[in-house]
C-alpha cells in the first residue's frame, strides 16, 4: 500500500472516525496504549498478546514491522457477537487500496465466509506467503498501563483487520495465530490505534531478549525506565524514509513500501570507516538497495560485498582474541571463554551506522553485535544476503534488542536511544501508570 502525503494523512485519520473507541472503565480517551511484548526462542519471533472479539479472548500475534493490516485466523474457531464485513466500495475499503470484492460466498457466513466484502491480502512476512482474505472490523482491546500489571483495557469496538488463513500461520511461533502490523500503512496499529484514540501518531518499540519483556508504546507517554531514568528527551533522530517501490508480496503498480528505511551513510567499526560501496546504501528507483528495520529478520543481513567488509574489518581488530569454527549462518566466531565482559555485553568493538552526520550515529555494542551459540562459541552476528538482496541492509531484531526505538510516523523519523544497558535498564524496566 503505498504512504500518504502529510495532508492526505491528516484526511484519513479525520475519516477514520467511524473507529473510534471506548475507554472501558474510564471517563474519555487513553493518552497511550501499549503491547506486551517476548521473544520466542524457537522461531526468534517477536510475541505480543492483546484481546479481541466479543465476548473479549486472549489472542497472541507476531509483531511485525510490515504489513498493511493486523491479520488473524479467522478459520479456526474465530467466534464474536460484534465483527462486521468492510463493503465492497465503502470509504474504509477505498481508502485500504484494495480492488479485491467478495461478492458472495456460499457457505454459512463468518468472519472468511462474507457477501460484499472487501478483500485484503494477508501476509506472513516471516515466510514470504500471502493469500486473498476478507477485511472485517471487530472490537480489540489493549492495556493502557504496563508495570505493575497491565490494565485496565482501552476498547478500540469497530477495529478493521484482514482475516487469514490457518495454514497462513505456518512458520509463526507456537500459539499465534497472526502478525501484527506495525507499518506506515494507513490500518497498521500506529495510524489507526492514533484516530481511533486521538493521540500522536507514534509509538516506541523496545524488543526484548530471551526471558525478558519488552513494549510497544502507542501514543503520548513518557519513556520511563526504572531506576529513574526517561529517555523521553534524549533520543537522536534521523529521518524516516520512503522507498519508492512496495516491498510487500502483494502490490499495485506505482505503491509505495510501507517499511521502515533510514538513511545509513557508512559503517564504522571501533571507530574505522569500513570501505564500501556507497551505492549500495541509497535506494534506486527501482526500491532496490537501502536500509530497513525489521522484526521478522533474527539477525542484521547485509548485502554480500558490505558483509565482507563488514567481517574483515571487526576480524582486524580482534585479532588477539582466540577463533572458534564458524556456527552457521555466522562466519566469524569466537572462543567465548576468552572474550571479557562489559555492562553493554562482550567486550569487542563497537559498530557504528552512521545516518547523516557522525552526530547521528547509532553505535551498536557486544551486547546487540555478538551472539551466544550453543556450544560456547561468541559470532559476529551478522548474515550474508547475497550479491543482489531487494534491500542491502535489513537490520534485524538482535541489534535492535534493550535499545529504544521512537518511530514519529508525523514527523517521519526515527528516535534511538542506542544500548539502554549503558543507562543500566533495559527493555524489562519500562513502566507506564
Amino acid at each position: 500500500m503505498a504512504r500518504l502525503p502529510p495532508l492526505a494523512a491528516l484526511l484519513v485519520l479525520c475519516a477514520l472516525g467511524a473507529f473510534r473507541a471506548r475507554a472501558a472503565g474510564a471517563g474519555g480517551n487513553p493518552s497511550a496504549v501499549l503491547l506486551p511484548v517476548s521473544k520466542d526462542d524457537a522461531t526468534l519471533e517477536y510475541v505480543t498478546d492483546f484481546r479481541q472479539r466479543t465476548p473479549l479472548v486472549p489472542v497472541t500475534a507476531v509483531l511485525d514491522l510490515a504489513g498493511a493490516t493486523l491479520w488473524v485466523d479467522c478459520e479456526a474457531g474465530y467466534a464474536s457477537s460484534t465483527y462486521r464485513g468492510v463493503p465492497c466500495g465503502s470509504k474504509p475499503c477505498r481508502l485500504a487500496g484494495t480492488a479485491a470484492c467478495a461478492t458472495t460466498c456460499a457457505g454459512a457466513p463468518s468472519p472468511s465466509c462474507l457477501n460484499d466484502t472487501c478483500g485484503g491480502f494477508p501476509e506472513n512476512t516471516a515466510t514470504r506467503v500471502s493469500t486473498g482474505g476478507n477485511i472485517i472490523t471487530d472490537a480489540l482491546a489493549l492495556p493502557t498501563t504496563f508495570r505493575p500489571a497491565p490494565g485496565p483495557l482501552a476498547v478500540a469496538p469497530a477495529f478493521l483487520f484482514t482475516c487469514g488463513a490457518t495454514f497462513l500461520t505456518k512458520g509463526l511461533a507456537a500459539g499465534a495465530t497472526g502478525m501484527v502490523s506495525l507499518s506506515r500503512a494507513r490500518f497498521a496499529l500506529p495510524t489507526q490505534l492514533a484516530a481511533t484514540f486521538r493521540f500522536s501518531r507514534r509509538f516506541a518499540l523496545c524488543l526484548p531478549p530471551s526471558g525478558a519483556a519488552g513494549v510497544v508504546v502507542f501514543g503520548d507517554a513518557p519513556y520511563a525506565f526504572q531506576p529513574g531514568v526517561d529517555l523521553s528527551k534524549s533520543l537522536i533522530y534521523t529521518p524516516l524514509l520512503v522507498n519508492p517501490v512496495s516491498t510487500a508480496g502483494v502490490s499495485t503498480k506505482g505503491d509505495k513500501s510501507d517499511e521502515y528505511f533510514v538513511g545509513v551513510t557508512g559503517i564504522k567499526v571501533n571507530g574505522r570507516a569500513v570501505p564500501l560501496n556507497s551505492t549500495l546504501l541509497a535506494i534506486d528507483k527501482k526500491g532496490v538497495g537501502g536500509t530497513k528495520l525489521s522484526t521478522v529478520a533474527p539477525y542484521t543481513v547485509l548485502e554480500s560485498s558490505i558483509h565482507r567488509a563488514v567481517v574483515d574489518a571487526f576480524a582486524a581488530e580482534t585479532d588477539m582474541i582466540p577463533r572458534a569454527k564458524p556456527v552457521a549462518p555466522f562466519k566469524l566466531c569466537y572462543d567465548g571463554s576468552k572474550v571479557g565482559s562489559t555492562r553493554v555485553g562482550p567486550a569487542v568493538p563497537t559498530i557504528e551506522l552512521v545516518m547523516q552526520s557522525e552526530a547521528a550515529s547509532w553505535v551498536v555494542f557486544g551486547a546487540n553485535s555478538m551472539v551466544a551459540t550453543k556450544g560456547g562459541a561468541l559470532c559476529l552476528g551478522v548474515v550474508d544476503s547475497g550479491a543482489a538482496p531487494r534491500t542491502s541492509v535489513v537490520i534485524g531484531g538482535h541489534m535492535m534488542e534493550d535499545n529504544l526505538l521512537e518511530f514519529d510516523l508525523a514527523a517521519s523519523r526515527l528516535g534511538f536511544s542506542s544500548s539502554l544497558l549503558f543507562r543500566q535498564t533495559t527493555c524489562n524496566n519500562f513502566r507506564l501508570g
